[in-house]
């Protein structure tokens, strides 16, 4: 076997449920909720176990919410000496990564997200932004498309998932105008997301700039373990890199694919992913095909999955 990974779900990966089964059964788990619940004043278990599933869908909620699910089963299996050689997270996954690293301390981290999901949300007004998800089609017809579709307004592309998929965002008019384009050019899918604002864009500069002022109170460490950032698609080299590059997350796009290809590239061929939900590792499944990488791929979120973890690896 090479080396080993650690991905960590973003937002969209949550349900109400979520994180139950191992928080029940370790006390470990458990306490990563109690914790977030002291820090947040919020009560993280009840809503990740019970919802109201409107609730937990609040950008402000639901960000602290997968954080605090992932680091929980991190824990868990952590206990069983599972551990991996680099980490990386989608998005607000990358949060989870840094924690997984020491580069962030869980108890600012889950403070820090829940802020950085309201200055995401505030940051445009309601209607006026939004994002869509483009299967089918190449990067270069990607970016004709958004050229195409700017005279409408601003548009962007948001995450580079894997080969064909790629999330667009920017504001209504354009991204309507962008799925139209884009079925008339023979996309499988060209799909608006229910989303409350255009992530990782342009229009959300305001609140990287926001999200700065809390990162400067907020000790960040030297990482111990290999981080990949989703602004670069390569390793983060320093500590001193790491508050910068969190502020551009916020309205840059994920450079997914090109985040996975440079760990293929480096010899790892296990992923592990570790919370929420299996978007992450579905994609690094169309990536290593791309790749023709023959991978060991898992999830990790309820009991069923931690023991078959620990069946092939424990």
């Amino acid at each position: 076997m090479g080396r080993i990974a650690f991905l960590f779900p973003g937002q969209g990966a949550q349900y109400v449920g979520m994180g139950k089964e191992i928080a029940d059964r370790f006390t470990i788990a458990s306490n990563i909720f109690e914790i977030s619940r002291e820090i947040l004043k919020l009560d993280i278990k009840k809503l990740c176990f019970d919802g109201p599933d409107e609730e937990l869908m609040k950008t402000e909620f639901t960000q602290p919410a997968i954080l605090a699910t992932s680091i929980a089963i991190l824990k868990v299996i952590e206990e069983y000496g599972i551990s991996a050689d680099v980490c990386a997270g989608l998005s607000l996954g990358e949060y989870s990564a840094l924690v997984y690293s020491g580069a962030l301390d869980f108890e600012d981290a889950i403070g820090l997200v829940r802020k950085r999901g309201k200055f995401m949300q505030e940051a445009v007004p309601e209607g006026k932004g939004t994002m869509a998800a483009i299967l089918g089609l190449d990067k270069d017809t990607i970016a004709n498309i958004i050229e195409q579709a700017s005279e409408k307004g601003v548009i962007e592309g948001a995450n580079y998932n894997c080969p064909g998929q790629v999330v667009l965002s920017g504001e209504v008019k354009a991204i309507i105008e962008a799925c139209d384009i884009a079925k008339a050019k023979g996309a499988k899918k060209a799909i608006p997301l229910p989303v409350s604002a255009p992530f990782h864009c342009s229009m959300l500069f305001d609140a990287g700039e926001r999200l700065s002022y809390e990162l400067n109170e907020i000790k960040i460490n030297e990482p111990l373990k290999e981080v990949i950032s989703n602004v670069t698609g390569d390793y983060i080299r320093s500590s001193a890199e790491i508050k910068e590059l969190l502020i551009h997350q916020v309205s840059m796009p994920v450079l997914w694919e090109q985040s996975v290809e440079r760990m293929l590239i480096d010899g790892v061929d296990t992923f592990i992913e570790i919370g929420p939900g299996k978007s992450s590792i579905g994609f690094v499944k169309r990536i290593g095909k791309n790749c023709n990488k023959g991978l060991n791929l898992y999830n990790v979120e309820n009991i069923e999955t931690l023991e078959n973890l620990m069946t092939k690896l424990g």
